[in-house]
């Protein structure tokens, strides 16, 4: 006679009926598609879950159509620059439903590209929302219902979850989006008809792509953020050469201000902003009201109250392997990681660890952070006041782009390059940069305080002239009292 109890049992002979696969992965954003290859990779069943357009926000409605936007406005303004080079262009202008039309393209494009790799790697795709369902007795698979998009829906038991859904733009108190006049990014993208004005709500990242995006097209820009500064989670000087470039452009700009009321009008979006440090309050009109105020976790209707998975500040509470649960993993926005590139650095090293074999940890002290605006900002590591505040030795050098051959020639000296080394060991500490191909040159950056080059290293190593990477040898040099072109 078994041992095993007649519940457990019966749960048993049920779950041999179906089949039980490895993993599933909820969300196929840069971190979700990337783990489910990954685990398929090493021989793991694995089958992906999304209920919108493969590729997830990053590919549909963040860095790459962005990306594209951005392309459009530079060509657009080395149009209107094309005297300085000895070319002669009349009449440029922008085909605004065009440059949409270019973007979406080239997301629908890659979203298809994102399908074909989970069918190579024979990864089944189910197009639905997921949902994690109770636990049944002492069965140990996951068990999760899916609604399918199709209609009707499905069960799928699974031994790992690998929860990517993502996060979606927030807004403020007070601040109700509407999709037409006060919008999110999404938004932004797919606008009917270019605006002639705007007012961008935050400065980061997102807030002044879209501010030198529009500026580009002509469009009348300001930015109200309520720190006392452009970007303020870069290092001081960026913010301030990024706001004297913006100054030069004729964006608006109203750091240390807080909108405390916006409205849509019918024509237009009046607002209420105020001084963060108090005063008399202003009123601005725009077309457009974009909030770009950061981003809130897709974290409901997951059932994870079933397996009593934590949040935190809205996010998924994960430990140092990303793991929620048993047998249930968090990675990317969801667990408050806001990069796609650290998604996908995620979900490469769950697999792994899924799979038993090395995992090679996430180095969250050399993630590279990128902003694409005109000049564009990259920074790696830690700041120069961050250093100082840990009582950190440095020297620190700084490089700007205008005496480089190569940044005459491209008509692009905006900008510097800042290193921030260990005065003892020579380690890199910190990189931050402004100007021309910055968002390219940071990986050079990164490996070195990847593996932990020095300075020593940088300084010898030969760099290709005339090339704009030459500004990270000099600023290495400067740091330690010996540039030659300084």
């Amino acid at each position: 006679m078994s041992d095993v109890p007649r519940g457990e049992a019966a749960n048993q002979k049920k779950a041999d009926q179906h089949e039980v696969l490895d993993v599933v992965v909820i969300g196929s954003g840069p971190g979700g598609y990337v783990a489910a290859i990954r685990c398929a990779q090493l021989g793991l069943k694995t089958a992906c879950i999304e209920r919108a357009e493969l590729g997830g926000i990053c590919l549909n409605w963040g860095c790459i159509p962005t990306k594209a936007l951005l392309k459009s406005a530079e060509v657009l303004e080395y149009a209107h620059r094309a005297k300085e080079f000895g070319i002669v262009i009349e009449g440029a202008r922008p085909d605004f439903p065009a440059i949409i039309k270019r973007s979406r393209d080239i997301s629908d494009k890659i979203s298809k590209g994102v399908g074909f790799l989970l069918r190579k790697n024979k990864i089944e795709h189910v197009p639905g929302t997921a949902k994690l369902a109770k636990r049944d007795g002492a069965w140990k698979p996951h068990r999760i219902e899916v609604a399918l998009t199709a209609g009707g829906s499905r069960t799928i038991e699974t031994k790992h979850v690998i929860i990517a859904t993502g996060a979606r733009a927030r807004s403020l108190p007070g601040i109700e989006l509407d999709d037409k006049r006060i919008i999110e990014y999404r938004r932004a993208m797919t606008l009917p008809e270019q605006p002639k004005t705007m007012v961008v709500l935050g400065s980061g990242a997102i807030g002044v792509e879209f501010a030198s995006f529009y500026k580009a097209l002509g469009v009348d820009v300001t930015i109200v953020e309520y720190l006392p500064r452009l970007v303020p989670n870069e290092d001081p000087e960026v913010s301030k050469e990024l706001q004297r470039s913006f100054d030069k452009r004729g964006i608006k700009i109203l750091t240390g201000s807080k909108l405390t009321g916006a409205k849509n009008a019918g024509d237009r979006v009046t607002m209420t902003v105020e001084p963060a440090a108090g005063g008399a309050a202003q009123t601005l009109e725009a077309d457009v009201l974009l909030v770009a105020v950061g981003i809130q976790a897709n974290t409901e209707n997951l059932g994870l109250e079933h397996h009593k998975i934590a949040l935190e500040r809205g996010f998924i509470k994960v430990d140092k392997d990303c793991n929620c649960g048993d047998g249930l993993w968090a990675i990317g926005d969801v667990a408050g990681r806001g990069l796609a590139h650290v998604a996908s650095a995620e979900g490469v090293f769950v697999a792994e660890k899924i799979a038993g074999t090395h995992a090679e940890p996430v180095r969250y002290d050399a993630i590279p952070a990128c902003t694409y605006c005109h000049p564009e900002i990259a920074s790696v590591g830690l700041t120069e006041e961050k250093a100082t505040a840990q009582n950190i030795p440095i020297k620190v050098g700084r490089f700007p782009f205008r005496p480089l051959g190569r940044a005459m020639a491209a008509g692009e000296t905006t900008g510097f390059v800042k290193v921030i080394y260990h005065a003892e060991s020579g380690a890199l500490v910190g990189a931050h940069m402004i100007g021309p191909a910055v968002t390219d040159l940071i990986a050079e950056l990164t490996l070195a305080k990847t593996t932990e080059v020095n300075a020593e290293s940088l300084v010898y190593t030969i760099h290709a002239h005339p090339t704009f990477a030459e500004a990270i040898k000099g600023a290495s040099e400067e740091a330690f009292g010996h540039a030659i072109d300084l």
